[in-house]
Order: structure tokens, then sequence, then C-alpha cells
């Protein structure tokens, strides 16, 4: 189940905020937690055992790493819990990856391939593995106490807003929140959160499935085919496509939590105004950065260790950032391609590029990002780097491809939205955030006008679910 599907939008969410709204607070978790094990039971219900299963190991190692005053004995529960999450990930996410690569180098040999029954991949593994450690991790540094009860544990594993595409939440931003939300459960948290709830779905489906189709389009032609236009067209209308959609999820996702009282953490702030790689990454996926500089990046040594270790740190972080994203090599070039973007910034870029000015920064940035999504998107590296080629007039310049009015419309908007940081006029840009984020408190007139615009982009929204509009979901890979 996702969100942008008929039966989430009309069945499920509607019947849980009724219900949630209407029992007693001592009720509320179990209201919660049980819809969470519907909403990941319906999708992957081979795989809810399992994870029932290792949230309640999980929940009793912590408990013990929580009650030892043993230095060792605790780091070895720690240990047990991080085997047992990284274990889980590495079978289900990477198994058939590896295997295939030990029989590509058998078949080199001559060798007979190993027999392997392929792995079905669970729906956010990634993300629940990452908060499963989370825990762990924070309950081990003494950042927060354990929760007593496993059926709290279970909702802050499983609680569906964030469960299958992020935010990444980490146990210490939301420890209290899952005893006592009382403060959170506000009339204006519930109407700003179902307003940013909307904002993610029509980010979802009024543009990001938009570009989609023009996207698998361009990709589905073979490299000789694609022409200079039609190539970063092709990228461009990826580059907005990946970032409505995976930022649409996560305004989601942050406005349900909003209405039923958590606090999740922001994961995008216009990554495509940014003026170097590095800042890229602060305002991309920002929960997933986070939890790589505390969780791997400090633990490796950091900067402590002169710059040479500093950069390898840089660059084991991002690499496996990559790999992270997904069980291909094409993730794993990503991931090698970024970490290397920010070593150059380290050692010279930042420097070097104040010089330039601010838009040409940017403009430079924005290109590096599309060149790296091009490995995000493409299924092999060597359709990738045929791909760049084209991009830089490898097949000469021909008409672009497929290009419509609504295809060319919904680019001229993403791209609008995209920039709209880069607006020199500050209170007006300030104003465009607050509206974005809904972090500001809104005038009595602000509500009714922006009730008004939520309720068109509603209905607009609804209106391209109800038809069976094109309606991918990108974060099975994840």
């Amino acid at each position: 189940m996702v969100f942008s599907s008929s039966i989430f939008l009309f069945w499920f969410l509607p019947i849980f905020l009724g219900v949630y709204f209407l029992v007693d607070r001592r009720y509320k978790n179990a209201v919660a937690l049980l819809a969470s094990l519907l909403f990941y039971g319906f999708g992957s219900p081979k795989f809810l055992i399992i994870l029932l299963l290792s949230i309640t190991i999980d929940f009793f190692l912590v408990r013990q790493i929580d009650k030892s005053t043993d230095c060792k004995r605790r780091k070895l529960f720690l240990v047990f819990s991080v085997i047992l999450n990284i274990g889980l990930l590495a079978y289900f996410k990477y198994a058939n990856f590896f295997i295939d690569n030990f029989n590509a180098i058998l078949a080199a040999f001559g060798t007979a391939p190993v027999r392997w029954t392929k792995v079905v991949l669970p729906i956010g593994i990634s993300f629940f593995t990452f908060q499963k450690m989370s825990y762990s991790i924070d309950v081990y540094r003494k950042t927060s106490a354990p929760l007593k009860s496993i059926a709290d544990y279970a909702l802050f594993i499983m609680l569906f807003p964030q469960l299958i595409a992020g935010p990444i939440v980490r146990y210490n931003e939301i420890a209290e929140q899952i005893t006592d939300r009382s403060a959170n459960e506000t009339a204006d948290n519930r109407i700003l959160g179902f307003y940013r709830f909307v904002i993610g779905l029509s980010k979802k489906m009024l543009i990001a499935n938009i570009l989609a189709e023009y996207v698998d389009q361009v990709f589905a032609l073979p490299t000789t085919e694609i022409g200079l236009s039609t190539a970063w067209l092709g990228i461009l209308a990826y580059t907005m496509q990946i970032y409505f959609d995976f930022s649409g999820y996560s305004d989601m996702a942050i406005g349900i939590g909003r209405m039923i009282g958590f606090k999740f953490p922001e994961n995008f702030n216009n990554p495509y105004i940014s003026q170097s790689v590095s800042e890229f990454w602060k305002r991309w996926h920002i929960t997933l950065g986070s939890w790589m500089m505390d969780y791997l990046y400090i633990p490796l040594g950091g900067n402590r260790r002169g710059k040479r270790r500093t950069y390898l740190n840089l660059w084991i972080v991002f690499f496996l950032s990559g790999l992270w994203h997904g069980a291909a090599w094409t993730f794993v070039a990503w991931g090698a391609f970024h970490g290397l973007f920010i070593v150059m910034d380290k050692m010279f870029w930042l420097k070097a590029s104040k010089k330039i000015g601010k838009i040409p920064r940017v403009l430079i940035t924005f290109v590096i990002v599309m060149i790296g999504w091009v490995m995000f998107r493409a299924d092999t590296i060597s359709y990738a780097l045929q791909y760049v080629g084209a991009m830089f007039g490898a097949n000469g310049s021909t008409p672009a491809l497929f290009v419509n009015s609504q295809f060319v419309f919904t680019l001229i908007v993403a791209a609008l939205f995209s920039f709209i940081g880069l607006m020199p006029n500050e209170k007006i840009k300030s104003k465009l955030n607050h509206l974005s984020t809904l972090n500001s408190q809104l005038s009595t007139l602000n509500y009714i006008l922006f009730g008004l615009i939520i309720i068109l982009l509603l209905i607009l929204s609804a209106s391209f679910i109800l038809k069976g509009s094109f309606n991918p979901f990108i974060y099975f890979r994840f």
C-alpha cells in the first residue's frame, strides 16, 4: 500500500484518523500500531513475521544493553543487535547482487554457476533497519533511555507514515513522543499536517508522475537513438521527478505524523539551489546524511586523523550510501561519484569557486548532480556512460523526442519550485518557504486562502488517482 493509492487515500487513512481521534489517549498507540501492522501486512504479508521477530529480539537485546553495567557486556549486546540488523539487510537486499556477481566471475573462468533461489526484497527494509540501529546505538551511548514496552518499540519501528519511504527517524528525536504526544495533539497541528500531506500528494501526482512517463520513455531507448536534446531533457525530467517524488513522500509522512502528534525531522531543503555537492548533501535526504554522519563517519574517525583519513572516511560514507540505495553497481558508482566530489570540495573547490559567483556555482553543482542521477536511473554502468556521452553530443543533435505540452508545462512548474530559493526578494522567499514547510503560524486569512488551494490540489490529485494515471513506486529498490 502506498500513499498515492486509492485504497490508502479513500479508505485506510480516513478510517485510521477517525478511529485515532475518537479513542481515549490511552489507546492511541495501540490504534497506531494496529494500523501500521495492517499497512505493512497489506504490502508485504510474508515479511511481517520476520520484521516482528527481529523487533522482539532487538527489544530484549537493547534491554540488556541498558541493564548491564559492564562495558564489555554492553558492547557485546550492541554488536549482536548490529549484526542482526545488518545481517537481515545484507541477506534480503544484497544476497542476489553478490550471488549474481559471483556467478559472473565463475562464468569468466568457465565454471558452472551457483544455484540460488532469488530473494524477494521486503519493502522499506533500508529505512527501518537504520531506525532499529539508531535505537540500539542511542541506548548504548545513553543518549536516550530505552522504551519500557515492546509495543511502543514496535510502534517506533513500524509507524506507517515513515515506514517505507522515510524520513529516517532516529530514536533520540522522537523518544518522548512515543509515550506522550499531548503537547503536539492540537487543532493547528492537525490542520497544518493535513495541508502538508496534500502538498506532498500533489508533488507526487501532479508533477513527479507526469515527468516519470517521459523519463521511462527516454530511458527505454537504446542510447544510440538518444540525441543531445533528448538526453538533456530526459535527465532533467528525472532530476525533477525523483526530487518531487521523494520529497512528496516525505511531506506526506511528516503531514500524517503531525496530524497524530509526531514531529518528524525535515528531509529536504531546496537541494537544487546548492552551491556545492557538499551543500547538496546538507539539503538532500537530510535524515540519511545526518544518520551517516553520526553513526558511520564519526565512528570511522571523522576528521580527527588528518586530511587523508578524512577524505577516505568521506568517500567510504558515500560509497556505502550508494550501496544503501540499491543492490546494483550503478548505485555504487553513484555513491562513489558523489564521494569524489565531496572530497574535491574539501580539497580545493569550496575555496576556488568563491571567485566565480553564486549562480555559476549553483549551475555547476546542478549539472554534476544531474550526471550523477544518470547513474542512479540507468540499469547498467555501460548504459549510464553511453547516456552521458549522448548528453555531450556523442550521438549528434536531433529534435527532442516524446515532448508534449503537458510535459513542458509540468517541467517548467517543477523547475520554478525547485529554484525558488534563488529569489532575490528575501520577504517573498521567506513567505514561500513558510508555506511550503508550514513551520510558522498562519493568520486566519492565510488559513482560509491556503485551505482553498489545498482543497483544489486534493481534488486534482484524487482525480488522477481515480482515473488510474501512471503511478510508479520508486522506493521498492530501497
